[in-house]
């Protein structure tokens, strides 16, 4: 198995050998955190649907290949989730199983809640019968947050709400986390937490209605993208900058459980949150033949601002944004044109692991 070499921030010792229950590992996130864990030698159950986009990064950078157990099943049927769980025996839990996609939960709202809301009751009820479990990680968003367009970045004592349904769904998890916390899990010394990431970018994600997908699939086929909000703000990341805050929370929890069990912001700094346009000329001026325009037709209701406060996480856990969102973007070119000149993209997406472990914190909007 492929073994990193770590700086101090996240502890190989730790987890090395660790039994780590993953669900969504097929998914853009889920399967970036599975290969991470791999890396670092954990032994790593996976439980998820098959992926939904084709291609997708579980399949190109072959996930599967390091995974001790691999159940592709709905997070709705309750008796499967606690089988597996049982099976796995694990000490950590990270759950990432989820409907992400905003758009889509307008005309999908059923399935949404289904998955986003009971998903998570049915796991932490999985959770509570598997006495192996000692800490868990629930991931949800930085939409969870009720969402006034202020200027501020929201923090973790904010109100939860939501106007569509996948935002609001995701503040149910937050509400049920917290119950199953306070009502079962903590006096079985179990440790949970929550964690809220902005919008991640990053190799392997072909998912619809983001910025990044859209527009690079939109090249490749030599058509022109019609961009809907290019004035929304959003708190940019490299999928590794989230991830390795789950992965330190986690270690925290498992130590000191009293201190680290509430909610997490992991976001970058406030002068990384640009505009989705800001976004796409970025990208066009990596690869010219990127081309876009802005849709004049009406939309549903996104949030147009929104950016985490990440302070906790900072002193706390001494958690840092290692990429700014220039070099973000750069590596997220370089894993695409990775894939297009049809390197191994397992090799490829570990190597990059590597790179951002041994990167320094960069300053905002400086290479």
């Amino acid at each position: 198995m492929e073994s990193l070499g770590l700086s101090s921030m996240i502890s190989n010792e730790f987890w090395e050998n660790k039994r780590v229950f993953l669900t969504g590992h097929t998914g853009f996130k889920g399967g970036w955190l599975a290969l991470w864990l791999q890396a670092l030698g954990s032994e790593v159950h996976g439980y998820a649907l098959d992926p939904r986009d084709e291609p997708n990064l579980f399949s190109l950078a072959r996930v599967k290949d390091g995974m001790a157990g691999n159940v592709i099943e709905n997070i709705g049927n309750l008796e499967k989730l606690k089988s597996a769980i049982q099976t796995a025996r694990p000490e950590i839990v990270f759950h990432l199983a989820a409907q992400p996609l905003v758009r889509y939960s307008y005309s999908e709202p059923v399935e949404t809640y289904a998955t986003n809301v009971m998903g998570t009751v049915h796991l932490m009820e999985a959770i509570r019968g598997c006495l192996s479990v000692r800490t868990v990680v629930n991931v949800t968003t930085d939409k969870c947050y009720e969402n006034r367009e202020w200027i501020w970045g929201y923090r973790e004592n904010e109100p939860v709400g939501g106007y569509d349904p996948y935002s609001s769904s995701k503040a149910c998890s937050e509400l049920i986390t917290a119950a199953y916390r306070r009502s079962y899990l903590s006096s079985a010394n179990v440790a949970v937490a929550t964690a809220r990431a902005g919008n991640v970018i990053g190799g392997g994600d072909w998912s619809t209605d983001r910025i990044i997908p859209d527009l690079l699939r939109a090249a490749d086929s030599g058509t022109k993208l019609l961009i809907r909000s290019p004035k929304a703000i959003r708190p940019w990341q490299h999928v590794l900058e989230p991830l390795s805050g789950y992965l330190m929370l986690a270690e925290r929890l498992s130590v000191d459980s009293t201190d680290f069990a509430e909610a997490w912001n992991f976001g970058p700094a406030d002068e990384e949150a640009r505009s989705v346009r800001w976004i796409a000329e970025r990208l066009a001026g990596i690869q010219p033949d990127l081309r876009w325009e802005c849709s004049d037709e009406d939309h549903l209701h996104e949030a147009q601002y929104l950016k985490l406060d990440s302070s906790k996480a900072h002193i706390k856990l001494g958690w840092k944004p290692r990429w700014n969102l220039d070099t973000a973007l750069d590596k997220t070119m370089e894993w695409h044109h990775a894939w297009r000149r049809h390197l191994d993209m397992r090799a490829f997406t570990l190597s990059q692991i590597e790179a951002y472990q041994f990167d320094l914190p960069q300053e905002p909007g400086r290479e």
